[in-house]
């Protein structure tokens, strides 16, 4: 994955050209570059709603398949469980792409920095490699400011190789953009067939902010109240899937792959933990893509980024 703790690339808006994430992809690319020249996994592992008590079996059965990217959140409360099960399996740390996200009730300067020992010290690691904003928090922006500014810290200081935000819509990185020093690595979001956010992508894109997906399979509108139905029976990707002898799961993972975005789907079921990643030997038309991009219903399946308020979603992240 490169060497860690040292900025000799750097994402700072006024070294950068913002050359956009994706504006070459390779379709048959295990790894996308970051805006700051570190490669990251074009498929991660991830452990939202994940119970602790399973964490460690579906974490081992992700790096035992391959994956080299997991993805959790200091509010999953699963951090202490992804780094056992890390330790268990044996790989060098070198060999592995960890992520995670600070949650609002940890925002503000010095709160952020203390967020960050907690979360390495119950992954169990010195540095990691991504670590972001899990949501804007607008009615308390000045809060998120000064939580990215204590993530430029760590990333000045070596401790994280890359920073990023989650969760943030166009009107949130307008002003973002302008009180802060680093180009956000990434921009993990909502995207699936049912829900592609075109606005959104684009304008990371012009801006060299890598788009990950969450829910990349539409797992959000059927975990949720299935009003929209489940794109794993959607008749559109039923017929590509069955065009390339592909699962529905596969064909959305690929295309997301090769429209330039990452991918982070979650399960905990070894044999489709392994089939999520197998999607490197088929490449989808360019009409199967717009067909895609066809079904998007505009319809939001997590909660509107307007609406998170410490009030509402305020807790206690605990100590490591």
């Amino acid at each position: 994955m490169g060497e860690g703790g040292t900025r000799s690339a750097t994402n700072d808006r006024n070294s950068l050209s913002a050359a956009p994430a994706s504006s070459v992809v390779d379709v048959n690319t295990s790894t996308l570059t970051l805006n700051n020249g570190i490669e990251i996994p074009a498929i991660g592992y991830g452990v939202f709603q994940t119970p602790p008590e399973q964490t460690i079996a579906a974490v081992t059965a992700a790096l035992e398949a391959g994956y080299r990217h997991i993805d959790t959140a200091a509010a999953y409360g699963n951090e202490r469980e992804v780094g056992e099960a890390i330790r268990r399996v044996g790989l060098a740390r070198d060999e592995l792409f960890l992520e995670t996200k600070i949650w609002i009730s940890d925002y503000g300067y010095d709160e952020t920095l203390h967020a960050f020992d907690k979360s390495a010290g119950k992954l169990g690691v010195e540095q990691i490699d991504l670590l972001i904003l899990h949501q804007a928090l607008p009615g308390a922006f000045d809060r998120t400011i000064a939580a990215y500014r204590a993530l430029e810290q760590l990333y000045a200081d070596g401790k994280v190789r890359a920073i990023g935000v989650s969760n943030f819509m166009p009107r949130h990185l307008d002003r973002f953009l302008a009180e802060t020093a680093v180009v956000p690595a990434v921009n993990q979001i909502e995207v699936h067939p049912y829900f592609r956010q075109s606005e959104l992508l684009a304008y990371d894109e012009q801006r060299g902010i890598l788009n990950q997906a969450w829910s990349p399979i539409g797992g959000i509108t059927f975990y949720r109240d299935g009003s929209h139905g489940s794109t794993l029976q959607d008749p559109v990707i039923g017929d590509i899937a069955a065009a390339h002898d592909k699962t529905p799961a596969q064909v959305m993972l690929r295309w997301h792959l090769q429209q330039g975005r990452q991918a982070i789907p979650k399960s905990v079921t070894p044999s489709r933990i392994a089939e999520n990643l197998d999607i490197f030997d088929f490449v989808l038309s360019s009409e199967q893509l717009a067909g895609i991009d066809a079904l998007d219903t505009g319809v939001r399946g997590g909660p509107e980024p307007e609406d998170i308020t410490l009030e509402a979603f305020g807790r206690q992240i605990p100590e490591a």
